[in-house]
């Protein structure tokens, strides 16, 4: 029998290779899939206008609807609004500190203070959510004396910080370095260069950053149950309970009468999730730092 030969050798290990990756990466998608054709089939049937303008409803009525073999009436408007508040406020107080901490480590990076903020910053991104919200409930709650839209903001906050904090460094760093040396070359002061060139020039990295950050703490419930707690009526005041898309799931799951409500709730989620990745994708492709 003929040997085969190093050339023939080679490609064949190439193709085994390739052919290997493909099976194990359509293995790792198959579960993703199952779940996302589980939550559509079971979810779109509550999905109209009703369910985004009305707030949750309530056992009895979800109960006669369902005797009646209806929709069960009521939507997530409370939930919808309680996520929104919540998540700007965090983005207001999460993005200018996480872009000035980035660009701190950027231009600092071997400094004591830096490696400090390095630290913490990846203990906070590997602690669970519960930590957070237990640490959100004390320098919040308790001194307030209430649950509150503003207590569930800094716990999405603390969480969205790490994300924003590493993504801007990182993107500050594939700066090519002409680019300062320019413009402190032109007599443009160090600030100005910071503000004016930098930030510019990596803003696809730290806008996909930002949205990256904001589209993982949609979905958390742990720190809201204990900070934001939850409310039927929709809430528009920071320094009251606030319900959240996340924690109208889980009161759902919790009433047997309102299990039709998780799966629209979910759908809803995901597809605010995917679209939010979507974008931070286009965003990152549009603006390629060459």
């Amino acid at each position: 029998m003929k040997p085969m030969s190093s050339l023939t050798y080679r490609h064949f290990k190439d193709r085994l290779f390739f052919w290997t990756v493909c099976i194990f990466s359509a293995l790792t998608a198959i579960p993703l899939i199952l779940i996302i054709w589980e939550v559509v089939k079971k979810g779109y049937k509550q999905i109209n206008l009703n369910f985004f303008t009305e707030t949750a409803p309530s056992t009895l009525d979800a109960m006669l609807a369902r005797n009646s073999g209806e929709l069960i009436p009521g939507g997530i408007a409370n939930g919808i609004t309680g996520t929104l508040l919540m998540v700007v406020i965090a983005s207001l107080l999460a993005i200018p500190t996480g872009i000035l901490g980035g660009i701190y480590l950027s231009e600092k990076p071997k400094t004591w203070f830096s490696i400090l903020i390095r630290f913490l910053t990846d203990l906070v991104q590997g602690s669970p959510s519960i930590v957070i919200g237990i640490i959100a409930y004390s320098w919040i709650v308790k001194p307030l004396g209430s649950y509150s839209a503003l207590a569930g903001s800094i716990a999405l906050s603390i969480m969205m910080l790490p994300l924003i904090i590493r993504s801007t460094e990182e993107t500050l760093k594939m700066l090519p370095g002409s680019l300062k040396e320019a413009g402190l070359a032109l007599g443009a002061s160090y600030t100005r260069v910071i503000l004016k060139v930098l930030l510019p020039s990596a803003f696809g990295g730290l806008f996909t950053g930002i949205l990256l950050a904001i589209s993982r703490v949609m979905g958390e419930t742990a720190p809201l149950m204990l900070t934001a707690l939850g409310s039927s009526a929709i809430n528009w005041d920071i320094l009251k309970p606030t319900s959240a898309v996340p924690l109208l799931i889980w009161e759902f799951y919790n009433d047997p009468n309102l299990i039709d409500m998780i799966w629209s709730s979910s759908l809803f989620l995901l597809l605010s999730i995917l679209l939010l990745n979507i974008i931070a994708k286009q965003v990152a492709r549009k603006w390629k730092i060459q």
